[in-house]
């Protein structure tokens, strides 16, 4: 059997998503493929003219393992490679710019349960996704790649990154943050960078470990956030902030307890900016609140909404040259005076300058705020790629003469009352839905529509909802 072969009979296809490379450590995602995608990554480099590449890794156990295999990928295909270490994705982001590389590889399983890994990936300052993560793919199935002899070096970019977000100011007043990292890598940076603020520091969770021992790093789930704020609750403090397990998304708890979801803090940003900025245009992704564009329109702004997917927003980010971007999972993305990725600690320090220069507590603050009723995110398990079909008929078979109809993600309907929306995960082989009202009476009516809609489609589904 020739090495074609192989490669090809034993592809973990499936680890290829829409927005990164996501699999699960030695069985989907090995050293071995891991390697390879370092050959192809570094062969795609430089045929861009691209030769010095930046790495890093988040601190999952099988974090040093992977670094090794991709850094000897890319030193076979010829690139010189930069590895900055254990840091957050955001701060291997942030080393694209000081560096000049604008290319960078984050080893990262992000808020996933710990037996995953996977790679963030940026080249000549665009993030990869789609397509261009599929051109990946092929290389390494046709074994399409340049040879050379790399060189590697360590290089500590951290005391640069602090310094950077430090040089917009400490804050006016002082704040008491509890500060949850839970066990992931925001761990290495969150505690130094907000008492170097000026914030008084209750941390929990603040020790890196692959485990993740306490609760689950993902910050978008109410489940996880329960010792947060129980914390709170006990403590007084004037904010509580949690990260995800790569530091690349901002949870947000008030002193009474309350999740401020990211659509919401996306608000409170974008005001903020529009004082600064007259006009800003800010995206929003489909899953955000109907509050989000009204809200940027009273501020003078404009609004618009697009994909879900980190690398969506960023891509459209750059094509748009928008002020500040954001998407109901938790990715805030400033560029008025920050890079215009995705960066959860700057978020929380953004977050704070705003809280600190208003004498009302974070809860009043939030409070003046729009809110709706709204359901969690809903998802409907099909087999693989069954998601994508359904979606298609949905589209279809869509019939909302009374309402606006979106179809850049997947099918959002926008009523005067409220909105419903299901999409095909780019992740995972399911339906997501979510549905917001003005209350709960209108909220039912959207939910019973979709219902309608879903069973008229496929009567053998069963709904959840």
């Amino acid at each position: 059997m020739t090495q074609q072969n192989t490669i090809n009979d034993n592809f973990p296809d499936e680890i290829f998503k829409a927005y990164d490379i996501r699999g699960i450590v030695d069985k989907t995602l090995t050293t071995d493929i891991t390697r390879q995608i370092g050959r192809a990554f570094g062969s795609e480099a430089l045929s861009r003219g691209v030769d010095t590449v930046i790495i890093a890794r988040d601190g999952r156990l099988s974090g040093p393992a992977l670094n090794t295999a991709l850094s000897e990928g890319l030193l076979a295909s010829g690139c010189y490679v930069i590895d900055i270490g254990m840091v957050p994705t955001p701060v291997l982001y942030f080393a694209t710019y000081q560096l000049n590389t604008g290319t960078g590889i984050m080893i990262t399983g992000s808020h996933n349960p710990p037996e995953y890994n996977g790679l963030k990936m940026v080249m000549a300052g665009e993030t990869l996704a789609g397509d261009r993560i599929q051109d990946l793919k092929q290389r390494i199935l046709t074994e399409k790649f340049s040879t050379g002899e790399g060189k590697l070096e360590a290089e500590d970019i951290k005391p640069d990154y602090l310094q950077r977000i430090l040089s917009e100011g400490t804050l006016p007043r002082e704040l008491h943050v509890v500060v949850d990292c839970g066990n992931g890598v925001a761990s290495e940076i969150a505690p130094e960078l907000l008492s170097a603020l000026g914030c008084k520091i209750t941390p929990l969770f603040c020790k890196t470990d692959g485990n993740f021992p306490n609760h689950h790093p993902d910050p978008s789930q109410p489940e996880t956030l329960k010792d947060l704020i129980s914390t709170m609750h006990e403590t007084g403090a004037d904010i509580g902030l949690a990260f995800d397990g790569d530091g690349d998304r901002l949870g947000v708890v008030t002193p009474d307890g309350k999740i401020i979801w990211p659509d919401r803090q996306l608000i409170l940003f974008a005001r903020d900016i529009l004082k600064q900025i007259p006009g800003a245009h800010i995206i929003y992704d489909v899953k955000c609140s109907q509050t989000v564009a009204t809200e940027i329109r009273k501020a003078g702004g404009k609004p618009e909404m697009w994909k879900t997917g980190h690398s969506f927003i960023k891509g459209r980010l750059r094509e748009t040259g928008a002020e500040l971007a954001g998407e109901m999972s938790g990715h805030i993305f400033f560029n008025d005076h920050w890079y215009g990725f995705d960066d959860g600690l700057y978020a929380a320090v953004r977050l704070l300058h705003i809280l600190a220069k208003d004498q009302r507590n974070a809860s009043e603050v939030f409070a003046d705020l729009p809110d709706t009723v709204n359901t969690p995110e809903l998802g409907l398990t099909m087999a693989e790629g069954e998601h994508y079909k359904l979606i298609n008929e949905l589209i279809a078979n869509a019939d909302f003469p009374d309402a606006n109809v979106s179809k850049i993600d997947g099918l959002r309907v926008d009523f005067d009352h409220g909105f419903g929306l299901v999409r095909a995960s780019n992740t995972t082989p399911k339906l997501v839905l979510r549905f917001e009202a003005d209350n709960e009476s209108n909220l039912e009516n959207i939910m019973e529509r979709f219902r309608k809609l879903i069973n008229s489609t496929r009567p053998d589904l069963k709904l959840s909802f």
